[in-house]
């Protein structure tokens, strides 16, 4: 605890629960009125503090540092409009079940609403987006005031790991001059050793986390109806926990049932059993005849529903009982027909299930693994050929390029689709991380630099131009990076995903291009100059690998979005045939 004045000894206890909590990762945006909070985190030891001039892209930075590493990150912000520009990122954090600690500073009481500088209403800005509002109010060093501020610090962090559901938190911290370390006499009059010191070594108050162990009867009901199910499938959809692969695998062998797997749920690549994997779902369940021939009885889901339309839209039809495991304590069912969400922990539940189920002899999901073999081949032929550059293409090749340890980061809207459609399985030990909690692309090159940042592993963020221009400010947050980051744009000119929808057929030419297909003209060469990067475009995708290893920088892809609309149909029309030709 700094003795030096009253704001010097609240903000360092406050910092020293923090990290006595496990707090690592602290992002800073520099003002005036946050500085005794600035500095305490700053001199913490224990705490790494990365300054990000624009509080926009520090709340994405922060975001992707606590997806990658799975901790809790802390923002902090001066008075005023700052910390209404880490809106967006709390969003994302609070359907993505992210754990942050925004820490806003603010004018004291007295100085509301009376037209002082650098002064909104902050309190509860953030509505209903965080797990946990405290105004945390002025208070004096005294006994009461370290205390309070002690026990202010382990309850964010306890409600921000998950009370069940992890999220983000807001603390609104205001702060009575002098705002600097300066020494004030007498300023501290705390004698309580425990409001002084706290605990050595541990939090003032540690929290357990719940208990998500499955009961004996869960395990054993829920395995009678796997083991009953004619036709079963397994969903895996986002989540981070590359422990649940062999659990998961396991279950799939012993039940008989497929995995469908978006890339982010970490099955569909790495060094696990993949026998049962299925990465063509998106092109499979087009085909109107193979998905009536495989509709199931039982749905089992792991993670978050995939982004797949007609994924959705089979598992809608299909009348099927879905049961949804969702330890985190969310409503993540937008089909709004799960028979049960299960609040337990699934690698548990996914070993238990198969434990139970592994003496039955069930049958490998053939008619689903055929028509996987066919498709990813038909996708192959199609895509690996020396042709000119393509969204599909360029999928298929990253995920050829990527390697063991690799992170990628991917961008919603177009980005994030052609990676579930053609990224094949393989056994590629990466980490797949995307922002689909509110499916926006704002923040999309701070999260991948803050994710890099914080997991230290080499990085591929893929994004549009578009997803760039939203997020430019955020490369100036690579000087902070020692890991490769390597930034590759599908520069199409515009909002490709907007060709896919009604709008383009039921709206005029040039109403439809200046409304959605907005060409920017972004420069990508330009952009990497101006935070002095290196910049590489690609003539053929043969380049790609050579440019992922020469680090950090911006890897350019240049495609036609009219072009794109044209391939994926007839990517469609090729799995199809391989597929109706089965025996």
């Amino acid at each position: 605890m700094d003795p030096t004045n009253a704001n010097t000894a609240l903000a360092s206890a406050f910092a020293e629960e923090l990290a006595r909590g496990g707090l690592r990762h602290a992002v800073v945006s520099p003002g005036s009125r946050s500085t005794p909070l600035a500095v305490a985190l700053w001199r913490q030891e224990e705490i790494e503090v990365t300054v990000i001039l624009d509080e926009r892209s520090a709340g994405f930075f922060a975001l992707g540092a606590a997806q990658a590493s799975g901790e809790p990150v802390a923002l902090l912000c001066t008075s005023g409009t700052a910390v209404a520009n880490y809106h967006p990122a709390v969003c994302e954090a609070d359907e993505s079940a992210l754990p942050l600690v925004v820490l806003s500073a603010d004018r004291p009481p007295e100085l509301r609403g009376i037209g002082a500088g650098q002064t909104i209403d902050q309190i509860k800005v953030f509505g209903s987006a965080v797990r946990w509002f405290c105004e945390v109010g002025t208070h004096e060093a005294d006994d009461d005031g370290l205390l309070r501020y002690r026990s202010v610090a382990c309850r964010a962090l306890a409600a921000a790991r998950g009370e069940t559901r992890p999220g983000p938190v807001h603390l609104n911290l205001p702060w009575r001059e002098p705002l600097a370390p300066i020494a004030v006499e007498g300023a501290v009059t705390a004698t309580d050793p425990l409001a002084l010191e706290g605990r050595e070594g541990r939090p003032l108050t540690a929290v357990t986390r719940i208990d998500l162990e499955p009961s004996t009867f869960l395990l054993e009901e829920v395995a009678g109806h796997i083991g009953d199910a004619i036709a079963g499938v397994i969903i895996a959809g986002r989540q981070l926990d590359s422990e649940l692969r062999e659990p998961l695998a396991h279950l799939a062998r012993a039940s008989g049932f497929p995995i469908l797997a978006e890339p982010t749920s970490q099955l569909r690549c790495g060094p696990h059993d993949r026998s049962h994997v299925i990465g063509s779902y998106d092109q499979l369940l087009r085909d109107e005849h193979f998905a009536k021939s495989v509709v199931p009885d039982l749905v089992l889901r792991f993670g978050e529903m995939p982004t797949s339309k007609p994924l959705r839209a089979w598992l809608a039809a299909s009348g099927a009982d879905q049961i949804l495991i969702d330890p985190c304590g969310g409503w993540n069912e937008p089909s709004r027909r799960a028979a049960a969400l299960l609040r337990a922990d699934p690698t548990e539940l996914a070993a238990g299930w198969a434990a139970r189920l592994e003496k039955e002899e069930r049958a490998a999901p053939e008619l689903w693994l055929e028509a996987e073999r066919a498709a990813q081949a038909a996708l192959k032929a199609e895509l690996e050929d020396a042709g000119p550059i393509s969204e599909p293409a360029l999928h298929m090749a990253l995920g050829r390029a990527h390697r063991g340890g690799d992170l990628v980061y991917t961008a919603s809207s177009m980005p994030i689709r052609d990676q579930e459609a053609f990224l094949a399985p393989a056994e590629t030990d990466a980490l797949f991380l995307c922002n689909r909690g509110a499916n926006g692309i704002d923040g999309l090159i701070s999260s991948g630099i803050g994710a890099a940042h914080a997991s230290g592993r080499p990085t591929t963020i893929v994004t549009g131009d578009l997803g760039l221009l939203h997020d430019i400010g955020g490369l100036a947050a690579l000087r902070e990076v020692s890991t490769p980051v390597r930034i590759v744009v599908i520069d199409n000119d515009g909002g490709g995903i907007f060709h896919f929808l009604p709008q383009e057929g039921a709206m005029g030419g040039e109403e439809f291009e200046a409304l959605l297909g907005t060409p920017r003209g972004v420069d990508v060469a330009k952009a990497a100059a101006l935070f002095d990067l290196p910049h590489r475009r690609l003539e053929t995708l043969g380049e790609l690998p050579g440019a992922l290893a020469a680090g950090s920088g911006l890897i350019e892809v240049r495609t036609d979005r009219q072009s794109n609309v044209a391939l994926h149909r007839r990517l469609t029309e090729r799995v199809h045939e391989a597929v109706g030709s089965l025996p």
